[in-house]
C-alpha cells in the first residue's frame, strides 16, 4: 500500500505548480487538496521549509488582499512585484487574470 504524504507535503507539491507572475489563494489549495481547511492551508505555508522552491509567497487571499508571510508584508509584496505581479493598497491588481485555479484535486 502506498504511504499517504502530509498534508503540509501535498501543499507545498500543489504550490510548486503556481508560475511565477500569477498567485492562488488558500481557498484554492484548500479546494484542490480536497479540503475546505483554509487555515491548515495557511499553517502549512507558514511553516515551508522550502522557501523559496515552494513559493508561499504566491497565497493570498481569497478577494485579493496580500494575507500573511512569515518574513513580513511587505517582503511578500517586494517578491511578487519582481514577478511582475502590481499590488495597491496591499491588493493584487487585476486579481481575477493572476488567479492561478488547479484543474484537478489532489489524491
Amino acid at each position: 500500500m502506498k504511504k499517504l504524504k502530509s498534508f503540509s507535503a501535498r501543499c507545498y507539491a500543489l504550490l510548486r505548480r503556481v508560475p511565477p507572475g500569477r498567485v492562488t489563494t488558500y481557498r484554492e489549495l484548500a479546494k484542490a487538496l480536497g479540503s475546505q481547511a483554509y487555515r491548515a492551508v495557511g499553517n502549512a505555508l507558514r511553516r515551508n521549509p522550502y522557501a523559496p522552491k515552494v513559493p508561499c509567497h504566491r497565497v493570498v487571499k481569497s478577494d485579493g488582499r496580500l494575507g500573511g508571510f512569515a518574513h513580513g508584508q511587505g517582503r511578500k509584496a517586494s517578491l511578487l512585484r519582481q514577478e511582475g505581479i502590481m499590488i495597491k493598497n496591499s491588493r493584487i491588481m487585476d486579481f481575477a487574470r493572476r488567479l492561478y485555479r488547479f484543474k484537478f484535486k489532489a489524491p
